[in-house]
């Protein structure tokens, strides 16, 4: 078969990953691409960004949106951005991928089942059905759900665990348009180092430091440089006050170390190679005045 021919039948297309917070878009994501391009964390709302996350194949170009989480709860400026993202990335998709969590549908699950436009193709994804102990509830709670809307189909499944994740894309591919691929066959994401790089940072930021930090606490990458296979990341943690950042810092320095080491090592495992990393603790106001002093690796 020629190229063009083969390309004839090629197929690729714009998943959109929906839900409310922390159903498991993001490890779904990272999951499906085999590469982490999408942060996760135990805190609700951890992706603030549309991150898209590639995978090619033989015959199809995967497209992944990860979307925030739609926010129910707060009509802050904030909120209001992301749920915009959410809708946006709806309307532009050519198949959504709608996840909730086994066992669970609330209020917020139906908000966002409520903006899923009908012409376009909905897979119902119930996710961490490893957790449901009594499978015998998960097929009745299944059919609960699909009768609620006109889905393409539905699938269980463990992103965490891998379960089911090969049934989910060939479920994806039937509704994918002939198209001819987007991005390049070794692409994983369409964002930047620097920017991979930042999310990367602000996961750990928010793992470690857990929900006392808010949420407009972020992560400025003030240089990166790239020398060969060595990537050298400055990077700048910014907090609202002096008591957020002394938080972040940790004793003597310890939660910061804890920070810098395991975004190091996720960057390294992304990139392919050595990175050497800088990070400080600024107050957004007055970042020069306000700075931390202490870096990645030796602490005064």
């Amino acid at each position: 078969m020629t190229e063009s021919a083969a390309l004839s039948h090629f197929r690729c297309g714009y998943i959109a990953i929906v839900g409310r917070p922390n159903v498991g878009k993001s490890t779904l994501m990272n999951e499906l691409i085999g590469a982490k391009v999408s942060i996760t964390s135990r805190k609700a709302q951890t992706t603030r960004h549309r991150i898209t996350g590639i995978q090619t194949v033989e015959d199809a170009q995967f497209v992944y949106v990860d979307t925030p989480g739609f926010q129910t709860r707060h009509a802050n400026a904030l909120n209001k951005t992301l749920n915009r993202t959410v809708t946006n990335t709806l309307t532009a998709a050519d198949v959504i991928l709608y996840v909730i969590e086994a066992g669970t549908f609330g209020q917020a699950d139906q908000q966002v089942l409520d903006l899923i436009p009908k012409n376009v193709p909905c897979i119902l994804v119930i996710n961490k059905s490893d957790r449901t102990k009594d499978k015998a509830v998960l097929l009745p709670f299944a059919q609960q759900i699909a009768a609620k809307h006109d889905f393409a189909a539905v699938v269980p499944v463990s992103a965490k665990l891998r379960f089911q994740l090969d049934g989910l894309q060939s479920e994806i591919k039937k509704y994918l348009p002939e198209n001819p691929p987007v991005f390049g066959e070794d692409d994983i994401t369409d964002r930047s180092e620097k920017f991979l790089a930042a999310e990367i940072v602000r996961e750990k930021v928010f793992r470690f430091v857990g929900d006392e930090l808010p949420y407009t606490s972020t992560v400025l990458i003030e240089k990166f440089e790239v020398e060969g296979n060595l990537r050298r990341v400055f990077a700048a943690i910014l907090v609202e006050r002096d008591t957020h950042k002394s938080m972040v810092i940790g004793n003597k320095g310890a939660r910061l170390k804890d920070i810098s080491t395991q975004a190091r090592l996720d960057m390294e495992r992304l990139f392919g190679g050595p990175v050497y990393l800088e990070i400080w603790v600024k107050v957004k106001s007055g970042w020069a005045d306000n700075e931390a002093g202490l870096r990645a690796y030796g602490y005064e």
